[in-house]
């Protein structure tokens, strides 16, 4: 009896230290991620992250994984993708590559740009999706004169790229609040003050960067969603079979004793 109580302390015990682990985890993993809108299957909303992509990413960051002409598929013509979305240099059967020099952007920033292919897979963490993970960071980008580019990160501090969307979102800076937390006094963010407007109110802008996310989490798998909905078929389909099958079974056998 007293082994077994024992065994049951170890497990309690075991228990409670798995959960503090995780809550101080939680509170040293920084900011939280919110959660993105999914609209991969809105092809507006896509058609949009495409245009937001290539007039504000692609400058810097390729996708050299992704063909013009496949964003046909989303319902943009070939005419469209030359007219629009197309340098001067560039064909339509051609990968989605970034015009800066790779050796200069090192100098410039301390880093090459990554490849944006399949980003919204390769970003998904404990936080939560890669999706949520863009969304967020994206979103939370700050003035910040002591840093070389003049900017700065709440998700990524001491981020390496200046903000990209800076004229549509225009300049924050994050208000802290003081609080208490086991026995030390610390700065907890609240939210943000807006310090020069942007061409989009803050709902319009959060509208757009969940267009190009969107489009990002489309352009790591543009065949997901029709591998899902064949997906669906093929279960309603198996589904359906073991009825069928089992029907049968029972009609093989019903003689038998």
């Amino acid at each position: 009896m007293k082994k077994s109580i024992s065994g049951w302390l170890a497990v309690l015990g075991l228990a409670l230290g798995l959960t503090f682990s995780a809550a101080a985890s939680a509170e040293s993993g920084g900011l939280a991620w919110d959660k993105a809108p999914n609209k991969t299957n809105d092809v507006s909303a896509l058609q949009n992250g495409a245009k937001l992509f290539v007039n504000y990413c692609l400058n810097c960051h390729s996708a050299a994984f992704m063909r013009y002409n496949r964003l046909q598929d989303i319902g943009i013509t070939e005419q469209q993708i030359k007219d629009n979305l197309l340098f001067t240099t560039d064909k339509v059967g051609e990968t989605m590559k970034a015009n800066i020099d790779a050796r200069q952007a090192k100098d410039w920033f301390g880093t090459t740009p990554p490849d944006l292919t399949l980003v919204a897979r390769s970003r998904a963490g404990h936080g939560g999706t890669g999706a949520d993970y863009l969304y967020t960071y994206l979103r939370t980008y700050y003035r910040d004169e002591t840093k070389a580019t003049g900017w700065n990160n709440l998700l990524f501090p001491s981020v390496a790229m200046p903000n990209p969307l800076w004229e549509l979102q225009g300049e924050r800076r994050p208000v802290y609040t003081k609080v208490e937390q086991h026995g030390h006094e610390t700065e907890v963010f609240k939210g943000w003050e807006q310090v020069t407007p942007g061409t989009m109110t803050p709902v319009q802008f959060d509208n757009a960067v969940g267009d190009l996310v969107s489009y990002l989490q489309w352009m790591a798998e543009p065949a997901q969603n029709t591998r899902v909905r064949i997906g669906v078929w093929v279960l309603l389909f198996l589904a359906m079979s073991v009825v069928f099958v089992w029907r049968l079974n029972a009609s093989y056998w019903k003689d038998v004793k």
